[in-house]
């Protein structure tokens, strides 16, 4: 019933699974049938405390009761806290706020033109990305997006970006020009199959963003608030951007996202951008809770720990299974590249045995669980896998 009527009245926008969740708790969700699954996708990186976890819920309950939306006319308290709390926690000066990654990436492409526009008088505008990125599939966010499959049936895209190879700073240095104004990279390539940015290649990337006076950007959409077993991703090479752009994990479950700039880059001014919803009493609240809990010391060493350890039983069953190539990633965002072209039939047998993953790229497994799972749960979802490797003969 509920899928025939989404079939229906919905917009045919997305590729479904044949379950319907209605209700979740820590890592764990059920169907409408009340089957239950482990969750190792977390809403695509999103449930960093799990599901209806008390402080996010305490924080909604608390909110609605007094203020859920005002509009960025007035001031509201809690954006300026949550503005606070996330500056304080990294190399950020100021803070705006939005609804989605999408947005946040939008707003970094803006204020990167701003830049480059106003100090070399409108010569500056192009902005550097990496090939097999993703950040976002708004019209602006899309375009720096380096994948061809999402650009299919969209030209023609917006002008003033280049895509260049991702981990080769050869390759950056020859599509700067007088008119590049930004550089902007993930720190770990998500959607583009667990990438992982070399700490080397990003300090070159920051050198050579000093000498020509270009923005860095980083896009820790995925990567931020605690994913990789740093609150921030560009903590492991300690290289700081001048601007990043965060969401997901920030708000629980709940939408937001945050363009965050250093001083060099803080050049909006007032009209120069918004956003009706971003910032809002309701989402700055649970934002305040989540940062409250990730970016605890003890909560950041417990998710390093325990990717290593999901990383050391995935890699025990490489040794068994020849059909794991390789096994990559940072703390609990984990990507495992599989020897065959198409893994979307491990991916169903999984869940068919009550583990919820997903796939990347048709041939690596993505494992982006909520930040509070255990060593028992991640042992737990690996003998499901197992399982599902033996009985497909891999």
């Amino acid at each position: 019933m509920i899928i025939s009527e989404d079939k229906k009245y919905v917009m045919n926008t997305y590729s479904r699974f044949p379950i319907t969740l209605v209700q979740g708790n820590g890592i764990k969700v059920w169907d409408e049938n009340g089957k239950e699954y482990l969750d190792f996708v977390a809403g695509i990186a999103v449930n960093a405390l799990g599901h209806s976890h008390p402080a996010v819920v305490e924080s909604v309950k608390s909110q609605v009761d007094k203020l859920i939306h005002i509009s960025n006319l007035y001031w509201n308290s809690n954006q300026i806290q949550l503005a606070k709390m996330i500056c304080e926690k990294s190399f950020g000066k100021s803070a705006f706020f939005c609804n989605s990654g999408a947005e946040a990436n939008e707003a970094a492409i803006k204020l990167a033109r701003k830049y480059g526009n106003t100090k070399y008088n409108g010569r500056r505008y192009k902005i550097i990305t990496a090939k097999n990125s993703f950040h976002g599939r708004t019209y602006g966010a899309l375009t720096a997006t380096a994948q061809p499959k999402y650009h299919k049936n969209f030209e023609p895209l917006l002008e003033g970006f280049e895509s260049v190879e991702y981990n080769d700073i050869n390759s950056l240095k020859s599509a700067i020009d007088e008119n590049t104004c930004a550089v902007m990279l993930e720190v770990i390539q998500g959607e583009g199959g667990i990438n992982e940015a070399k700490d080397e290649y990003l300090q070159q990337v920051r050198k050579l963003c000093d000498e020509n006076d270009l923005l860095l950007i980083f896009d820790e959409v995925q990567t931020g608030i605690g994913r990789t077993g740093k609150l921030f991703a560009y903590e492991h090479s300690g290289v700081v951007p001048d601007v990043m752009t965060l969401a997901k994990a920030l708000g629980g479950g709940f939408p937001i996202g945050v363009l965050v700039v250093n001083e060099k880059a803080d050049v909006f001014t007032p009209g120069d951008h918004g956003s009706t919803f971003g910032g809002n009493p309701l989402a700055c609240a649970v934002g305040m809770a989540v940062m409250k809990n990730v970016a605890q010391e003890s909560f950041l060493n417990t998710v390093k720990e325990n990717g290593e350890f999901f990383k050391s039983q995935l890699l025990a069953m490489k040794e068994k299974h020849s059909i794991i190539d390789k096994v990559k990633g940072k703390g609990l965002m984990i990507g495992v590249k599989l020897d065959i072209e198409e893994g979307s039939d491990i991916v169903k047998k999984a869940m068919e045995k009550g583990l919820l993953i997903n796939l990347l790229n048709h041939n690596v497994l993505r494992f982006v669980p909520p930040l509070i799972i255990t060593k028992e749960e991640i042992a737990k979802g690996m003998n499901i896998l197992e399982e599902v490797f033996v009985e497909m003969g891999y």
